[in-house]
């Protein structure tokens, strides 16, 4: 179309567009992980699919089993599971998989997949109970080089800390269906533009705001919190005069949607260890990890209250951590009253 047409044309940039133009600075880079990305974006697409039209089909409630943490899984977890770890096989851009819903790394078994560098660890569908409810979920991956030799991969690949990681991201699917993606460049997000089928960039270069009005925590289980944390919360509500504005409470029960929000316009996500899960209840590998990392690239910070989330030690593929996630400014005043009243023996700094 020439120069002097009366429409405007949009300018347009798709992830694997971006990949190919950004990829290279990455310092892991091997050529490959445009491609990775690609069976990513494809079983993102698929599991969006689903999750549109999950009061339509049998996709809601529970299968009846409990997975690896002891928790009932949903129909959503198996589909979405199954539906990555059949997209990532047969693309062969990764030695082995490491996902919540599975009790044992999954090695990649192929001519291709031997050579590959990649190693992915995902929490498939996160949030998967509030789909009845139509409260918006997510997929969370987080993406590592591997430590082993030629073949296929192991669980040592899998228990790398966080700070090893070469890129992580998350798939949000809501009002609108978004990829944010982070490697050690920057961290940008792209929407699903379903006239086309393409995530394109919508949020390039986010960055967490140093601080924010807004706190996520399950106040629920207030009495079963170290004091450090009820001490926190008290500063968030606090309306006495010279102080700060009284802070929002938001918690949906969703973290990958407490931290989209986060992430876009500043505020915490805190879910600490209590009386009932004595090392905290998330994730490490799956959840923590990837979103650790978005956060520090974005500038904000992550920690389990006393150490950053990255420089834990990973003994397990399924070991949990509390966690404090989000604005910098926040995560550093948690961690004040954390360590301020120390009393709580069970929130005692993870090695």
């Amino acid at each position: 179309m020439g120069t002097n047409s009366k429409f405007a044309i949009p300018s347009i940039e798709t992830l694997s567009q971006f990949i190919v133009k950004h990829g290279k600075h990455d310092r892991f880079d091997t050529g490959r992980l445009k491609p990775l990305l690609h069976d990513i974006s494809i079983a993102a697409k698929i599991v969006n699919n689903e999750v549109r039209k999950a009061g339509l089909v049998d996709i809601l409630g529970v299968t009846g089993d409990t997975n690896v943490q002891g928790e009932q899984v949903q129909k959503l977890d198996d589909f979405a599971n199954e539906v990555f770890v059949s997209a990532l096989h047969a693309g062969g851009e990764c030695c082995v998989i490491a996902s919540e819903e599975s009790e044992c790394v999954i090695p990649i078994n192929g001519v291709s997949s031997h050579k590959s560098q990649y190693v992915v660890l995902m929490d498939p569908i996160d949030g998967s109970s509030n789909t009845d409810v139509n409260i918006t979920i997510g997929t969370i991956f987080s993406i590592y080089k591997r430590v082993s030799e030629n073949g296929p991969g192991n669980t040592l690949d899998c228990l790398q800390k966080g700070s090893e990681q070469v890129a992580a991201g998350y798939i949000i699917y809501g009002s609108s269906t978004i990829l944010v993606f982070a490697n050690d460049e920057s961290v940008n997000g792209f929407t699903l533009d379903p006239s086309i089928g393409e995530f394109c960039l919508s949020h390039p270069n986010i960055k967490m705001p140093k601080t924010g009005n807004i706190y996520s925590i399950n106040e629920g289980n207030f009495n079963r919190f170290p004091k450090g944390i009820k001490q926190y919360i008290k500063h968030c509500q606090d309306t006495k005069e010279g102080s700060i504005k009284p802070l929002g409470a938001r918690n949906t029960g969703s973290l990958v949607a407490d931290f989209h929000r986060n992430l876009l316009k500043g505020g915490i996500f805190i879910y600490p260890a209590s009386s009932d899960y004595n090392h905290g209840k998330l994730r490490l590998t799956y959840e923590c990890n990837p979103l650790a990392y978005i956060a520090e690239k974005a500038g904000g910070k992550a920690s389990n209250g006393f150490q950053r989330i990255m420089d834990i030690n990973v003994t397990d593929i399924h070991q949990r951590t509390p966690i404090v996630i989000g604005s910098f400014d926040m995560v550093s005043d948690a961690e004040k009253f954390l360590n301020q009243f120390n009393d709580f023996p069970l929130q005692q700094k993870i090695a």
